[in-house]
């Protein structure tokens, strides 16, 4: 945050979108990986809690637009100042759309309830998981420092997601092709894996709005690119 402000209600009100900003990255943070726990236990209660859950962050996405909107005509804000207000409006939709990830998967857990699932798999959905969800946690530890280094830090890890989602789709393809009765349990996994990999993509958006809320600037140089789904082949063919 900047200086104070002289009228301190301005700065009230800037604390508030910060704190709900803040709120919503633990909620979605949260949903996701309550989403993976419960499609490994195949926890279908646990499940439709989650989905029940993202009304939440739509509710908080919208209170904080309305919000911002009432701050920039009250006090049309400048640099700094505006740059935080519209990085919180920014945020908020890639927070929102981060617990739609999550309910997305959730959906998926019903749907591969009673259906043999490959340990290898699953635990590669998990470890790709731990990956997205570090990088949303360090990415919301910089929100809350606005530190421009941390930001840049997770925005050049992104390639990392990406490779091991390229990996774990090679190894979802192989199975289908082994064995056709593998087809719809991997068939779920496989859009799961890539709801994963676009919360990787969410947290490098909102790095991305980070640095430049702290600096003004925008990062330089094309995102580290490690998704290579679209020449993959499965393993021996």
């Amino acid at each position: 945050m900047s200086d104070p402000h002289i009228v301190s209600s301005f700065d009230e009100e800037l604390k508030y979108l910060m704190r709900r900003v803040s709120e919503m990255g633990g909620i979605a943070e949260r949903m996701v990986g309550d989403a993976v726990a419960a499609l490994v236990a195949s926890d279908a209660g646990s499940a439709q809690r989650i989905i029940a859950e993202d009304i939440i962050l739509d509710d908080a996405e919208r209170d904080i637009n309305e919000r911002a909107i009432v701050v920039i005509a009250k006090r049309q804000p400048m640099a700094h100042d505006l740059r935080e207000v519209m990085g919180a409006i920014r945020i908020a939709a890639d927070l929102e759309r981060v617990g739609d990830m999550g309910k997305n998967i959730a959906k998926r857990v019903v749907a591969v309830q009673g259906t043999a699932q490959p340990k290898q798999l699953v635990r590669g959905l998990e470890h790709l998981s731990e990956l997205a969800l570090t990088q949303l946690k360090e990415v919301l530890d910089a929100y809350s420092t606005r530190s421009a280094v941390a930001a840049n830090q997770v925005r050049q890890r992104d390639d990392e997601i990406d490779a091991m989602y390229t990996s774990l789709f090679r190894e979802l393809l192989t199975y289908m092709m082994e064995d056709p009765r593998n087809i719809s349990a991997c068939t779920h996994l496989l859009f799961c894996a890539k709801n994963i990999e676009r919360i990787g993509d969410h947290a490098t958006n909102i790095a991305e709005t980070i640095y430049y809320m702290a600096t003004g600037d925008r990062l330089l140089g094309e995102r580290p690119r490690g998704d290579k789904t679209a020449t993959v082949m499965a393993s021996g063919h």
